[in-house]
């Protein structure tokens, strides 16, 4: 799973991850990003172009009564997330990708859980797999999105069982648009064994 993340990309590194304009919006440094904290999401507008937007972290589906419900929905197993009522109509309209920096997992050690932070080798920022919903009307309509994780690849199994989606630079448009559940989860698999991954 993935329960923290470090979102501190910069305007030239989300433009040359995104090809779009980043938006003049307060973009507060995420080192240690937590759930329900907004960060920045790449997802599709209604014209199907690429936009950025500030999202809640914790999907909160349309027809939820109360957002409170976003707390419990921070990951969505990519096996099964094609069945589950909360996300099923986000996976096959609603797909997005996060830019991160790196993200935190907690591996069991003799004296206890211990945090590693896992980013690319060459340091670049990447992005990870997730989908997005709108809840409210008005002035209450909030963004909010959650992430796809995968069983762990080999470079990163010692750490923790499962791991985020990674989509690597110029793989992003082909998540964002397709429709085959099958063709997504033998790509998620790929990426996931795939290596140049630095832990510290």
């Amino acid at each position: 799973m993935c329960g923290r993340f470090t979102q501190v990309v910069k305007a030239v590194e989300l433009a040359a991850l995104y090809g779009v304009e980043v938006p003049d919006v307060e973009r507060p440094d995420r080192w240690n990003g937590a759930p329900t904290q907004a960060f920045l999401v790449c997802r599709l507008d209604a014209a199907g172009r690429r936009v950025l937007t500030l999202q809640r972290w914790g999907l909160v589906p349309s027809w939820a009564g109360d957002r409170a419900i976003g707390r419990r929905m921070i990951n969505a197993r990519s096996e099964t997330v094609h069945e589950r009522p909360a996300f099923r109509s986000a996976f096959r309209r609603r797909r997005c990708l996060v830019p991160v920096n790196g993200w935190f997992e907690w591996r069991r050690t003799p004296e206890g859980k211990e945090p590693t932070w896992i980013c690319l080798a060459d340091g670049r920022p990447f992005s990870l797999a997730g989908l997005w919903e709108a809840w409210g009307e008005g002035a209450s309509r909030m963004e909010s999105f959650t992430l796809l994780t995968c069983p762990a690849g080999e470079a990163l199994a010692a750490v923790h069982a499962r791991q985020p989606v990674v989509r690597r630079r110029g793989t992003g448009h082909g998540w964002q648009r397709r429709r085959q559940l099958r063709a997504c989860r033998r790509r998620t698999r790929g990426r996931s064994r795939s290596g140049g991954w630095a832990r510290w």
